[in-house]
């Protein structure tokens, strides 16, 4: 059964223009509590839900149902409250003070800039207090009669905001968008990383076409007017944006046939590292100093690229030692293959092998391989690891290496030959 609000507020002693918007009043914040106490209880449950959205978007969810409740509470009071009168009009402002702090929260947690959300937050508050207080029109006939002549078009102040509402919602639920379906593509099996990238990026462009086309519709742009110029500006645009859009044809190609995949461990150049990331415009090559090399798509496409870890991600490694002449070099070569056999990087299929590649002017050269699975760890570091536990096999076992050595032949000059 529905109260009746006239009968109940008519038995209220006292002044009613002054008693009844209290009461208004103290009905708001009642229910403004009771919504922060469900919210309270709800939220803990929902947040691991919406972690897997955004982490911002988990850190607002208690406020955001906070805000929600309220409106909803608020909202069904003051749609049973009786109309015209002053405790109406405060009902519809904090339904209105509900309704823009709940699209303050959503707005911000999708990374919508302040300067953004303050404009639709104040016009979402005017429009839910005019629109339960009287109706819209005369707000929209006011805004409406503020403007300025532009040519044969008028500009109003109604008409720049609801284009700026228009945008801030569209970008907004662009973010949305992109978190929900990239949050789903990355749960999906059957897909591996690469994959799942390429479906992402797509994604994303679709999302932004389909919101560009939407912003068109509900602006009511009329496209044929931009025929006349249309043409020139497509080509000042293709010329000054091709290496943008190469950077980005060029990373999906990447993607495509999977040449390159996040986690590769890749030489460009001078850059050696592994991919962090596949971006629109660059790759990112982070190297083993820590520093991130940012290296354009289109380099990639046409410069040639050692990839180490393509087909497989086993790399081998080359140790060159030597050992001196006098040295038992059954012995040597016996020792260095347990050196290398002990470092803990090393793979043991395919076991590591010693080979000797040259007799040298003072030493012969040997040659260790091993086998890594991880070379984004580093390679230097398995040459120092297997050389330093050689170097304690050698001292214990006496294999020497020696140091370089000239010999000098000094003749007196009465034993050479007379000049001619």
């Amino acid at each position: 059964m529905i109260p009746d609000f006239s009968s109940l507020l008519a038995l209220v002693p006292g002044n009613a223009e002054i008693v009844q918007p209290l009461i208004a009043l103290g009905i708001a914040l009642l229910l403004h509590l009771a919504a922060t106490a469900a919210a309270r209880v709800i939220a803990p449950r929902l947040r691991e839900k919406a972690a897997i959205l955004s982490e911002a978007l988990a850190g607002r969810l208690r406020a955001m149902l906070r805000y929600a409740l309220s409106a909803l509470f608020i909202g069904f009071t003051t749609a049973l409250w009786p109309v015209d009168t002053t405790p109406h009009l405060v009902l519809g402002i904090a339904l209105g003070l509900s309704v823009a702090l709940l699209a303050a929260h959503c707005l911000r947690a999708l990374a919508i800039p302040v300067w953004a959300v303050a404009p639709l937050a104040l016009l979402l508050f005017l429009t839910t207090v005019s629109g339960t207080n009287g109706g819209l029109t005369p707000v929209g006939t006011m805004l409406d009669a503020i403007g300025i002549d532009l040519g044969k078009r008028r500009v109003t102040l109604l008409g720049l905001i609801t284009m700026a509402a228009i945008c801030v919602a569209l970008f907004a639920m662009v973010r949305l968008a992109n978190r929900l379906i990239g949050g789903s593509i990355s749960r999906a099996d059957g897909f591996d990383a690469t994959q799942k990238l390429l479906a992402q990026k797509l994604a994303a462009i679709a999302v932004v076409v389909a919101a560009f086309f939407i912003g068109v519709d509900l602006l009511g742009i009329d496209l044929t007017a931009f025929a006349v110029f249309s043409g020139a500006l497509g080509l000042a645009v293709g010329f000054g944006l091709q290496k943008t859009f190469g950077n980005l044809i060029a990373g999906i190609i990447l993607l495509m046939d999977r040449s390159i995949k996040p986690g590769d461990v890749i030489v460009v150049g001078d850059s050696f590292g592994w991919v962090n990331k596949i971006g629109v415009r660059a790759v990112s090559v982070i190297t083993r100093d820590g520093k991130e090399h940012l290296i354009p798509n289109e380099n990639l496409m046409t410069q040639e690229v050692e990839n180490w870890s393509y087909s497989d991600r086993n790399v081998r490694v080359r140790i060159a030692v030597g050992v001196g002449f006098d040295s038992d070099l059954p012995l040597a070569q016996k020792l260095m293959l347990q050196a290398a056999q002990e470092s803990d990087r090393v793979l043991d299929m395919p076991s590591p092998t010693v080979r000797l590649t040259a007799f040298g002017e003072n030493r012969v050269e040997h040659e260790i391989l091993v086998w890594i699975s991880d070379p984004e760890e580093g390679v230097g570091n398995v040459r120092s690891d297997v050389l330093n536990r050689l170097w304690r096999l050698f001292r214990d076992h006496g294999v020497t290496i020696p140091y370089p050595q000239r010999v000098i032949h000094a003749v007196r000059e009465d034993a050479l030959p007379p000049a001619p």
